[in-house]
Parts: structure tokens; sequence; C-alpha cells
């Protein structure tokens, strides 16, 4: 077969993961305030469903390589989505009872699968084609990971929330209704996921069968990757030899923490200042059409124009701006008809710089590892976790000072970006070689 061409399909299947990939996970952003006002959740509690969600990447991300090494890519991809499956239907019991903690079990399991199919899917994305230009492919896989980001919320609101909506929950969250009532009303509210989340769980099993039968070919990492000049990856012991890729991991941990606090929290935060979640639900669309804008400059700047070390570096200096921007401005505005803050624009156009931050730290990360690929993947994965801290830390921190405060989260994280983009990616051993 054509290499060409096996690489073309490769690409089109992994596209396809990764705009499932973006639906599944950009979703948490309306599930949050959802599940917040028909479970009866404090703000802080809320935030456990990104917890739930991503804690699963920390937990099962070695896990995932162990099983990706047993089975091989294709086959650990089709587990991966049925494990995807199982937590959707999961969701069906859990809103006949009403019972968070079954929630958290199903997003744990949806966690679960997406951290074996992103253990899979990034090293092909890397590997597929030359190394100088993986952040352009990545890019491309962010493009249809945020087209699905963009049109998830809308997608759900538009399947669970009706118009009137609006009114039922001032209604249940003013503590006028008596308990049979209100247990009524949010018995209902909660089991409008039901039938989407049914149909979205066979779909998933569908495609992972599909997967397994398709023309995507088998990787060999081990090979593929290559040794490190003047020094061959044997002569290390483990992953954690590599700095460069331990500290690729802790920048990924921050990253993807101020990304997922920069999306997941702004309707509750736009809902500080008045505007109600069917109003709010367009406010992470509006920052992951951001991401889109800062993936297609990517696409035509990495690597002809600029180099993914330079894209780092810009991006994560723009990010530190523009999260201090987020605490620190306090303007009210009028846009788009919405009485907001400014600092919510601000948050929302980070999803602009951030868009490039993820593409630029794999590769730094994941090269020259050749053996240790598979393990080095499930590493980087295991910094996703951040998406499950970040938040938790924010909602604390928003539950007992101020919503904008909460965004003081954001700071520390762009710091780090910024250390790893000038200094991190070059540290190729712990303690200075001697000549």
């Amino acid at each position: 077969m054509n290499k060409t061409k096996t690489n073309i399909g490769a690409m089109v299947i992994l596209a396809v993961m990764f705009f499932i990939f973006g639906f599944v996970s950009w979703v948490n952003s309306i599930l949050i305030p959802y599940f917040r006002i028909s479970c009866e959740l404090t703000h802080f509690e809320s935030y456990f469903v990104t917890f739930a969600f991503y804690i699963a990447y920390f937990i099962m991300a070695i896990p995932s390589s162990i099983l990706l090494k047993k089975t091989g890519f294709k086959n650990g991809i089709m587990v991966g989505f049925m494990i995807m499956a199982l937590g959707m239907f999961v969701f069906v019991p859990a809103a006949l009872v009403r019972e968070f903690a079954l929630f958290l079990t199903g997003l744990f399991l949806i966690g679960t699968g997406l951290a074996i199919l992103q253990t899979a899917a990034n090293p092909y994305v890397t590997i597929i084609g030359p190394i100088e230009s993986a952040a352009r492919r990545i890019s491309v896989m962010g493009i249809c990971n945020k087209v699905a980001g963009i049109i998830s919320p809308l997608v759900f609101a538009a399947v669970i929330l009706n118009p009137s909506d609006s009114q039922m929950f001032d209604l249940i969250e003013s503590g006028t209704l008596d308990q049979i009532s209100k247990n009524a009303l949010l018995d209902d509210l909660i089991r409008r996921v039901i039938v989407p989340y049914a149909i979205l769980g066979t779909a998933l099993l569908i495609f992972g069968v599909f997967v397994k039968f398709s023309s995507l070919p088998e990787i060999d990492t081990e090979e593929s990757n290559g040794e490190v000049k003047g020094d061959t990856y044997e002569n290390r012991k483990s992953v954690f030899s590599y700095p460069y890729l331990v500290l690729g991991a802790i920048a990924i941990f921050f990253h993807v923490g101020s990304q997922v606090v920069a999306i997941d929290t702004v309707i509750n935060y736009a809902g500080s200042m008045g505007v109600n979640m069917l109003e709010a639900k367009v406010f992470p669309s509006y920052t992951l059409a951001c991401t889109m804008i800062g993936y297609i400059i990517g696409i035509f700047l990495i690597p002809k124009v600029i180099s993914q070390r330079t894209a780092l570096v810009g991006c994560s200096v723009l990010g530190l701006i523009l999260s201090l921007c987020a605490v620190l401005v306090d303007v009210p505005v009028v846009f788009m008809g919405h009485h907001i803050n400014l600092s919510l624009l601000f948050l929302c156009a980070l999803g602009f710089p951030n868009a490039l931050i993820y593409a630029s730290i794999w590769p730094l990360s994941i090269h020259n590892l050749g053996k240790y690929t598979k393990t080095g993947s499930s590493l980087l994965i295991m910094g996703l976790c951040g998406n499950a801290v970040m938040p938790q830390i924010y909602g604390l921190i928003a539950q007992h000072s101020t919503f904008r405060n909460g965004y003081w989260v954001l700071i520390p994280c762009f710091l780090y970006l910024i250390f790893f983009a000038v200094k991190g990616y070059k540290i190729n051993y712990w303690h200075k070689k001697m000549a």
C-alpha cells in the first residue's frame, strides 16, 4: 500500500477520533451548571464533574500504556471506545435515581476510555509524519477537537433544555417549592440525558468496531522514533531519565488545567453577572472559537514561519497577560446583548494562545524516546489530570472569595509554561553530563 495514501487515511480516522474526544470532553462545560441545579450541588461540588472525568487520565494512563503494549494500538482503541460507551450507558440508571455519585462513575469510565484513546492517538499524530511538522498535524487534530467543542454544549443544551427552563430554574432555586414538587421537577430535568447518552454510547461502540477493521496502520514506536544524537535511548533506564519529558508532562498539567478552567467555569462566571444558563451556554463556544483561530494560524505558520518552540514562548506570554487582565480588569460592558464584565471576554480570549501550547509541548516532550515512546506518551497523558485538579482549586477559591479571584489560579500555570518554553524543553539530563 502506498505510504502517502495510508497516512492520509490514518489522518482522516484520527481526525474523526479527535472530533469525538472534543464532543465528549467539552460538553462538561454545560454539565457542570446542569448537574449543579438538577442534583442540588454547591459550586464546589459541581466541579467534581471535571475531577471525575479527568482524574481517570492520571489513574489509567500507565495501565493504558500496558494495554496498548499487549493488544497493539488498534485493538486498544477499540477497547477504549467500548469503555467510553459503558460510561455513557451508566448515565441511564444514574438519571433514573438522580444519583450524582453514579454520574461521576460514568464520567470516570468515559475518562478512562479517553485516556486509552489519547495514549494511542497522540503518538500516531506525532510519528505519522516528520517531527518538525508535528505541531501542524496536532493543530489539524485540534481544529477537529475544538469544532466539536464549539457545537457540543450548544447541541447538548438544545437537546436537554427548553426555552421555558429559565423560569423553572428560578422556581427550583427560589426555595418556595415543597419537596415533592421540587423533586418531580428535578427528576424530569435529569432524565433528559437518558436518550442522548444512550444514542451516543451506541455510536461509540459502532465506531470502535469500525476502527478495529479499518485501514489504520499499526505503528512501531520503538523503531520510528529513533535515537538521540550521540546517545541511544537504550542507555536510559526509564522514562524518568528524560528530564524534558517529565517537565513536559508538568507543562501539560498546567496547560490543560488553565484551559479547562477558562472554558468549564465560564458559564458559572457569567451566571454571577446575572446571565442565565440558557444564554451563557454560548461563552464556552466563544472561547473555543478563539482556539480554532489559533489552530488555523498554527497550521500556516508552523514550521515554515515560526518554530514550535517560538510558538510556545509567544503563546505562554500572551496567556499570562490575558490571565492577569481577567483577574485585574473590572469594567462592565455590553457584548452581544449580554451585560457582563470585560474580564469575561479576556477569559474567552485565552482560547487563542491555548491553541498552540499543547500542540507545541507534545513534540518537544516526546521526541527521541525510542522504545519508551508508549510509556512516555502515557506519562504526558497523566499530565491531563490538570483538568481534574485546577478546576477544583478554582472552585474552592471562588466559593470562599469571588468567581473573578478564582482566576488567580491561572497565573502560576502560565509562569511555568514560560519556563518550559525557554529552558525546560532543553534539559536532557538531570545532572550535567561529564565529558
